[in-house]
């Protein structure tokens, strides 16, 4: 016995239909349904006509062959609804009967032709549904059968409470790892309506998926055995009725750290919504100097207010000295930092510069460490600003240098992250006398004075179209700042700036690192930026 399926057909039917060149038939003498009629074939020139007897609501998909052929769907009073193919050789179509009534096929060939008509596949409404998920977590998959089986989910989360999460999986993961790889499971439990994670992996604002029947949910990513990950869990966000801009930080409404991940940064964090989770997967490169070692004679740090003339406003510049600094000397080194405070409370700047200049993996350098007045003056100040650069080089490193913290412009960096490494490469284009080394750490070189009219990477452009200046570069990114959209990402942009600079022949290291946004990141990089930089050697 043969059977036939609505969801994969073809079976061949031929039809000899003796038409007149000129006219249609009377009425059409066969039809194609999609079970056990699906494909007529004409030998003769001239209009033929074709019934279907389908449903309202199929999904239909066919074939037409032949030379100089026209395939059209007409209605029950042949009417055109629609042109399916025109042309020879084998041509694929498709539709969908959304309208009650009856149809037809119209097809017109030439004079000593053959052409076939056959329906490969029709798919009843009723029959078209998506493959059933499969979830990649061989542990989600586990409780799917306990749940189906009736059992709750008890057991389940008492396990992730013992080990903690997110789930990292290497076997049974569905479809199977790439070598290198680790599949990472994010799991809440409880919400009413959504959650979304916020942040790595993907650099965005991720919904998490409901397990049906259970109170999980769950969201499931493979990365590299190498990663870190930053993230916060943001459950029952407020669904809004405003624009997409306000609707989307409605996330910071309700988002926190991860209640069953016991590692996050700062350690210092105040309550459940401050600082961010964290994950470090096995290979995750190692960072010793950020350990803080009672052996290490420690620099010291000063606090001072600084009014700026040029800026019109005041803000607190942090000095760090090294251990037995000697003002003056020739080997001395400076670093010069934006967003100061963040990199000294989350990036233990002072911890890092202790440790290398101990284990004389760089020169003694001291570090001027600049913060913000406001967040509102920070998106004016770093994005590429002609006074902010006129302030460093006129007001603020005169003074410095009258504080004793001075180094030659090759011996001096100039650093920061996102905004801040932005601002790093957009100083030392300009002041390249003082500023010698860029060190730019997730640089948005995505960024244009007037986004809605300019076309993204205005610097990368600047850089393009100038001389060659006196500058060494590092630049760094995490291979989660991917774009979203037509915004460019942080990762492409940065590669772009890279390339361009070594086409201008500047002296340029780039690492990448596989992780996303944040000082949660850049601590653990900025060592090897530092030192890439200023390794004891001889510098031009």
């Amino acid at each position: 016995m043969t059977s036939y399926s609505t969801s994969h057909i073809f079976v061949t039917l031929t039809i000899l239909l003796l038409t007149c060149a000129s006219s249609f038939a009377e009425e059409a003498s066969d039809y194609l349904n999609g079970r056990d009629k699906n494909q007529v074939t004409f030998r003769d020139a001239g209009r033929h006509r074709v019934k279907l007897s389908l449903s309202t609501g199929d999904y239909v998909c066919g074939e037409v062959s032949g030379d100089d052929v026209t395939l059209t769907l007409t209605d029950s009073q042949h009417r055109h609804v629609r042109q399916l193919a025109s042309g020879s050789g084998n041509m694929s179509f498709m539709f969908v009967l959304n309208e009650q009534g009856s149809f037809q096929f119209e097809l017109t060939n030439p004079p000593n032709s053959e052409a076939t008509v056959t329906l490969t596949r029709v798919v009843a409404r009723a029959d078209q549904k998506p493959p059933a998920e499969t979830l990649a977590s061989p542990r989600l998959r586990q409780l799917q059968t306990t749940l189906a089986s009736g059992d709750n989910t008890k057991q389940f989360w008492d396990e992730v409470a013992t080990q903690g999460t997110p789930l990292i999986e290497s076997d049974g993961v569905t479809p199977p790892l790439a070598k290198g790889e680790l599949l990472l499971t994010f799991l809440w439990r409880g919400a009413k309506n959504n959650v979304r994670l916020f942040g790595a992996p993907s650099n965005d604002h991720d919904e998490m998926f409901h397990l049906a029947g259970s109170d999980v949910w769950y969201r499931s990513y493979r990365v590299p055995d190498t990663a870190r990950v930053i993230y916060r869990m943001a459950p029952d966000v407020p669904e809004l009725d405003a624009s997409a801009w306000q609707r989307r930080r409605a996330i910071l409404a309700t988002a926190q750290r991860d209640p069953l991940n016991p590692k996050y940064l700062p350690v210092s964090a105040v309550d459940k919504f401050a600082g961010e989770s964290l994950v470090e997967l096995p290979n995750a490169p190692d960072q010793p100097w950020l350990v803080k070692n009672p052996e290490v004679p420690a620099g010291t740090i000063e606090h001072c207010e600084f009014a700026s003339t040029i800026l019109g406003n005041q803000r607190q510049i942090v000095l760090y000295r090294p251990h037995d600094y000697q003002p003056g000397a020739e080997s001395n080194c400076l670093i010069v930092l934006f967003d100061g405070d963040k990199y000294l409370e989350q990036a233990d700047v002072a911890t890092v510069l202790d440790n290398l200049i101990d284990a004389k993996k760089i020169p003694p350098t001291a570090a001027l460490l600049i913060t913000n007045p406001s967040n509102e003056s920070r998106s004016k100040e770093l994005p590429c600003n002609p006074k902010f650069a006129k302030f460093l080089a006129t007001e603020l490193m005169p003074w410095a240098r009258e504080s004793g913290i001075y180094a030659t412009a090759p011996r001096t960096v100039v650093a920061g992250a996102s905004y801040g490494g932005l601002a790093a490469a957009y100083v030392g284009m300009q002041h390249p006398e003082i500023f010698g080394n860029v060190y730019s750490q997730s640089g948005s070189f995505w960024w244009s004075p007037t986004p809605n009219t300019d076309e993204p990477e205005w610097l990368t452009r600047q850089y393009v179209q100038a001389d060659r200046q006196p500058l060494r570069f590092h630049l760094e990114t995490g291979t989660m700042e991917v774009g979203r959209g037509s915004m460019p990402g942080i990762l492409d942009t940065t590669r772009h700036l890279r390339d361009v600079l070594q086409a201008k022949r500047y002296n340029v290291t780039y690492r990448e690192y596989d992780s996303g946004h944040g000082y949660l990141y850049w601590r653990f990089a900025f060592p090897n930026g530092v030192i890439d930089l200023l390794a004891a050697r001889e510098m031009d």
